[in-house]
């Protein structure tokens, strides 16, 4: 399981160089079926870091 929760985080890393504690805390949020609010000023990434990760572990990505 840890070297496929590292894969997950390389391929958001390839994506989002320097977002290494946003995109873990955003997995484990996953992994416990929790909820996340990523705040910060437009241009960053947020949506593009998302849309990364649904797309690392297989899962259908919709913006609200």
């Amino acid at each position: 399981m840890q070297q496929t929760l590292r894969r997950i985080l390389v391929n958001i890393e390839n994506m989002m160089i320097g977002k290494t504690e946003i995109s873990e805390l955003s997995l484990t949020a996953l992994l416990a079926e929790g909820h996340v609010l990523l705040e910060d000023v437009s241009g960053v990434g947020k949506t593009m870091m998302v849309r990364e990760l649904a797309k690392s572990v297989d899962a259908e990505f919709k913006r609200i």
